[in-house]
């Protein structure tokens, strides 16, 4: 039977292909291997050890059992029991647009090409839009990001060059600074292209273990 990971404060939300869970301790060296690999991480200020990626995964994991969103840890049922993470979350700089919640995500290379980024997100969105009541989300990268540009754009944000900024944790001059900012407002209507996301289970349900 397919394990899925239950807990107490945080929704499960399934897709066509992918669930959307909370972390799991066996998350941790698969995430690790995907946070050293030097072409995931091409558009961030470098790679992470596994000291640093052990320590990013307890705040990610404490913030979604807190709050009850952030990012999610991604499963391909039958194929991959973790293939990377997509969600919510609230940034920790200051800039023109904050505070704010924006959407992310961060999968391991062998899974690229396939349409998880999108699918996911858009399961995380509707997931802000419908049950948190959000009005708009935004998502930003380094300007030449075009691969995550595209799942931007193809999950319906759009960007302003108006927005664009100066990101405030990297130091002037750093090739990565320039960021391009994108939005996203509470959609009217039908505006999903793929059905909204089950929810497998939800904080106010009973633990079932």
């Amino acid at each position: 039977m397919q394990r899925v990971n239950y807990s107490k404060n945080v929704p499960v939300l399934r897709t066509e292909r992918l669930i959307l869970r909370a972390w799991r301790e066996e998350d941790l060296a698969p995430l690790a291997a995907l946070n050293a690999d030097p072409v995931v991480m091409e558009f961030f200020p470098g790679t992470l050890s596994r000291a640093e990626s052990d320590a990013a995964a307890a705040h990610v994991r404490a913030e979604l059992e807190e709050r009850g969103f952030g990012l999610w840890a991604l499963e391909v049922p039958g194929e991959a029991e973790f293939i990377g993470f997509t969600g919510l979350g609230v940034p920790r700089f200051t800039a023109h647009f904050t505070p704010c919640v924006e959407i992310g995500w961060r999968l391991a290379r062998e899974h690229w090409g396939r349409g998880y980024a999108s699918e996911a997100a858009r399961a995380a969105l509707a997931r802000g839009f419908d049950a948190l009541g959000l009005d708009e989300i935004v998502s930003f990268t380094a300007a030449a990001n075009a691969r995550s540009r595209r799942v931007m754009e193809k999950i319906g944000m759009r960007r302003d060059p108006g927005d664009d900024f100066e990101h405030p944790n990297l130091a002037p001059g750093h090739p990565l600074r320039r960021h391009v900012l994108y939005r996203i407002r509470r959609p009217v209507g039908a505006w999903l292209e793929s059905p909204r996301p089950v929810i497998l289970r939800s904080p106010s349900e009973e633990d079932p273990r």
